[in-house]
Order: structure tokens, then C-alpha cells, then sequence
């Protein structure tokens, strides 16, 4: 028994070991693809990958030639849909700019759903797949997170956005599936939804938008040009053509001429609109008590938070007069484990409190204890021009 238990240990221990090499690998390769190091190594791996970056980018222009060309279709559903994305990987705020944009159509009488991929959800098992294949069973329904009144699933099986979404809007359906033409049919027959938004979607060209609005965060546009896997680019900049409406986040208020004259040579015929995500406060996790942004100041705080641009909610808590004794980077969309929570609370003892992002606590169980108070930041988006404009531009794209 002694040498059973033993290799029990010595297994946990190379698991744990194995895990940990492997997350700081996937962390170091999105350091390589943001810039974020310049070492002799970061350079090397930077220039293996370089080549894969070219065929991307063939297989990329091929796909939107062959729908430019009706060779492929989009399919239309009877009803408007909005397309909410970037041509980034992530970190330019699409999910902020979802929830403004369905809580405005509310408020002009309209019936909005929200459509997502729901990325990194728990999806339906394999054998099963395989079992309905077999015996030509019907596709499995969309995935409901929402109907609109009560939130139906977790973070998990519904993926952190749309289960943000869900959460924090009343009287709208989030909807989640992979064939998001399937998901857009059932919101319409099934929810009553009269227009639809189609979340992280500007590359999703199966379904036939009325306003496509492209994302693109003003502190770091289009990182170093290249596409995926060498840049951040899904997309090459001259893509944005397909944009009816290009969103500026993250903007500090200042003309930035020449990313708009970088804008315009691709696209001098969508309107430019300029936002910011706004801090508004902090949530204690998961009691829900609301505090204010300035109970950090001259504090000790620890961080952490697996999201693609981990920089600007750093910067905002250092603005806040805050003092960071302890900070972790996971790549975006990781699942933490109760491992790596205890290893953030052990690193953490001597902070007046621990922080990180809306989309971060939702993956973290109700049940789990830390030993300081833990918050998260709630975050709003704020558009530089009036409500009444925005509102102007939705009217003339839905008539």
C-alpha cells in the first residue's frame, strides 16, 4: 500500500508539473504574438512561426474571395442582425459593446437576441456526436443560456461571455451554438426575437448582417501586422472594407490621424465611432455588495486574470492609487482550477484585497474561499459621441 500511495504522489506531482510547463509554453507563445518579449528565444520562435502566418493568410483570403464570389452563400433570416467584432485576437471589448448595443434596442421598442459561439464551452461529447451520426438522429438544439428571464446555464456550458451577457440582461435571449444561422432561427421562432446580435461574428460570413461593426482597440490596433500564428491579426487590415461601422475602444480622446488615415485606406465609407470601457465599481465575489473604485487608493492588492490584454486592467488599478503587491497573467479564456486559486491565495496573504475582471469571476465557483476580501471590477462601455447619435445610427442601418 505504501508503494501504491507513493505513486499516487509522485504521478499527482509530475501531473501538477506537466500542467503548469504546458500553461507557461501556451503563456510565453501569446507574449510572442503580442511583442510583449524580446528575448533572443521570443525572436527565434517569433520567425518558426512567420511561415504559418503566410498560409493563414492565403487560407484567409481564399474563404472571403469564394463568398465575395457567391461561391459560397450567406444566408439571410427574415430579420436585422447586428455583428459585433473585431479582426483581432480578442481584448478590444466586443462584450461591453453587446450588452450597450441590446440595451439600447430595448429601449427602442425592438426584441433583440443575442447570438454567441459560446468559445470554450462545454459542449456535447463526443460518443454522442458520434451516436447521432450514426443513426441520422436530428442535430442537438442550440444551447438557451438566457430566455430572456432566468439564466438557464454556467459559465462552463455556456462560455464566459454570453453567461456575462446572460447575466446582465433582462428581457434579452442569449443563444449559443457553434451553426449560429441554426441558433439565429431558433431566437427568431422560438424567443421572439425580431433582430439579432450576433456576438464575435465578423468573421462569420454564413449569415447575412445589416450592420457590421468592427472593433479595434486604439491602444494597440493591429500589433505587428502579421496574422495568426506570428501576429493578432485573424485578419489582414484590408478586410476591414466589410465594416458598415468602425468602433475605436478603449479611446483616450485623442486623434490618432494616422490610424484613421490607415482606416480610410481600406474603408473610406464607414462611419468611425470612438468609446471607452469605463470602470464603474467593484463587486465582492459572490455576495454581490457593490463598492466604490476609491476604497484601493493607498491599498495593497494582489491581481490576477486570464484575458488578452491583461495591461489595461493593470494600469487602471495602479491608477486608483492602488499598490500591487502580487499579480498573475493566465491566457485568455483559462479555467482555473482550485490548485492555482489556493497558489493565488498563499501569494496573496499580505493584500487588503484581491481583484480581477467581470469575465474572470465567473469562472470561479461561488463555493471557493478566499482568505481576503476578493472583488471583481465591473466595466461599462461610453461612447465619446451622444447617445442620440448612436441611436441615429441604428435607426438608418434598421429601417
Amino acid at each position: 500500500m505504501r508503494v501504491v500511495r507513493k505513486i499516487r504522489y509522485v504521478l499527482k506531482k509530475k501531473k501538477k508539473y506537466i500542467l503548469r510547463t504546458l500553461d507557461r509554453l501556451v503563456q510565453f507563445i501569446a507574449d510572442v504574438l503580442y511583442d510583449r518579449k524580446t528575448t533572443l528565444m521570443a525572436r527565434l520562435v517569433g520567425n518558426v512561426l512567420l511561415p504559418f502566418s503566410f498560409i493563414f493568410t492565403l487560407i484567409v483570403k481564399l474563404r472571403v474571395w469564394l463568398y465575395h464570389k457567391h461561391y459560397l452563400y450567406s444566408q439571410p433570416l427574415g430579420c436585422h442582425v447586428i455583428v459585433v467584432g473585431n479582426i483581432t485576437m480578442g481584448g478590444t471589448g466586443k462584450t461591453p459593446v453587446a450588452e450597450y448595443l441590446a440595451k439600447l434596442l430595448l429601449t427602442m421598442g425592438r426584441r433583440p437576441a443575442i447570438i454567441s459561439r459560446g468559445y470554450k464551452s462545454k459542449g456535447e461529447p463526443r460518443y454522442r456526436k458520434f451516436w447521432r451520426w450514426l443513426t441520422h438522429a436530428p442535430d442537438q438544439a442550440p444551447k438557451i443560456v438566457s430566455d430572456g428571464k432566468t439564466v438557464l446555464l454556467d459559465s462552463e456550458h455556456a462560455g464566459d461571455e454570453p453567461y456575462m451577457l446572460a447575466k446582465n440582461l433582462q428581457g434579452v435571449p442569449v443563444v449559443v451554438d457553434k451553426d449560429r444561422v441554426k441558433a439565429g432561427r431558433y431566437a427568431i421562432k422560438r424567443l421572439g426575437a425580431d433582430i439579432l446580435i450576433l456576438d464575435d461574428g465578423y468573421q462569420y460570413l454564413r449569415l447575412r448582417s445589416t450592420l457590421r461593426m468592427a472593433l479595434v482597440d486604439k491602444s494597440n490596433p493591429f500589433g505587428n501586422h502579421y496574422l495568426l500564428p506570428r501576429g493578432i491579426l485573424r485578419e489582414p487590415l484590408s478586410h476591414l472594407d466589410r465594416a458598415s461601422c468602425i468602433l475605436l475602444t478603449k479611446s483616450d480622446g485623442k486623434q490618432n490621424i494616422l490610424l484613421e488615415q490607415k482606416i480610410r485606406k481600406v474603408n473610406h465609407k464607414a462611419q468611425i465611432i470612438e468609446c471607452y470601457h469605463k470602470p464603474c465599481y467593484f463587486v465582492a465575489h459572490p455576495k454581490g455588495t457593490i463598492c466604490p473604485l476609491e476604497m484601493l487608493k493607498g491599498k495593497k492588492v494582489a491581481i490576477f486574470c486570464a484575458i488578452a490584454s491583461p495591461e489595461g486592467f493593470e494600469r487602471f488599478i495602479l491608477s486608483l492609487g492602488a499598490n500591487i503587491i502580487y499579480k498573475k497573467r493566465y491566457i485568455d479564456h483559462h479555467r482555473f482550477t482550485n490548485n492555482e486559486l489556493e497558489w493565488i491565495n498563499e501569494r496573496s496573504q499580505e493584500a487588503d484585497f484581491l481583484l480581477t475582471t467581470e469575465k474572470d469571476a465567473v469562472r470561479i465557483a461561488d463555493n471557493f474561499q478566499f482568505t481576503m476580501p476578493f472583488f471583481y471590477m465591473r466595466v461599462e462601455v461610453q461612447f465619446l459621441q451622444n447617445e442620440a447619435w448612436i441611436r441615429k445610427i441604428l435607426g438608418q442601418a434598421l429601417d
